[in-house]
């Protein structure tokens, strides 16, 4: 029970360490970017934490639970922006759950496998977060129209809406973003796995 609830506070403070991961919709003209170092962000603390737990355990389904916490944990983060005014169809909640069951998944079919764990897991994730994440970015309003409609002019010059750049990244921050990841997760998978040690 105890080693369980030590889950829940770990999970949450890595939540709180990507809690503004998901808002790379609010910096309209650099929403692309954004995404894309937001998205390795975001896979370093699902990574590490979740196959810490995952190999400690040793339980497949522990990397999903740890996802679970953080997922939960964002949503009611997230009602601040609800609170400050911001449509609720424009607040960005970064998708964990599915790559922490990929990660599971690598886990139990591989019998269990620690350094199968970390090539196929850790690619998996790595490859799978932004693209889930891009679901945030097409299901939400468009970002530039809300932030003209729902202005806060208490918001940080950073934030404040502007015209868009195009053409960052070759307009593939999704590929970018999978690409760093499948390379970048498998040493922050071999990093949660050896904390074991």
């Amino acid at each position: 029970c105890t080693h369980y609830l030590f889950i829940v506070v770990v999970a949450v403070n890595s939540t709180l360490l990507t809690i503004n991961a998901g808002d790379y919709i609010f910096y309209t003209d650099w929403a692309w970017t954004s995404f894309t170092v937001f998205s390795i962000s975001q896979t370093l603390m699902l990574a590490v934490g979740a196959t810490y737990y995952l190999t400690f355990t040793g339980v497949p389904g522990t990397a999903t639970y740890y996802a679970l916490i953080m997922t939960v944990y964002t949503w009611i983060a997230k009602g601040a922006w609800f609170a400050l005014g911001y449509p609720y169809d424009f607040i960005v909640t970064p998708i964990w759950l599915p790559s922490a069951m990929l990660l599971d998944l690598a886990y139990w079919a591989t019998k269990k496998n620690k350094h199968s764990l970390i090539l196929f897991g850790g690619v998996l994730v790595g490859m799978s977060l932004p693209l889930f994440n891009m679901v945030n970015l097409i299901t939400v309003a468009d970002p530039l129209e809300t932030a003209f409609k729902y202005p806060r002019p208490t918001l940080p010059p950073y934030m404040t809406p502007i015209e868009p750049q195009v053409g960052k990244f070759y307009n593939s921050p999704v590929a970018l973003g999978a690409g760093a990841g499948a390379v970048l997760s498998c040493t922050f998978t071999a990093l949660g796995c050896k904390l074991n040690t």
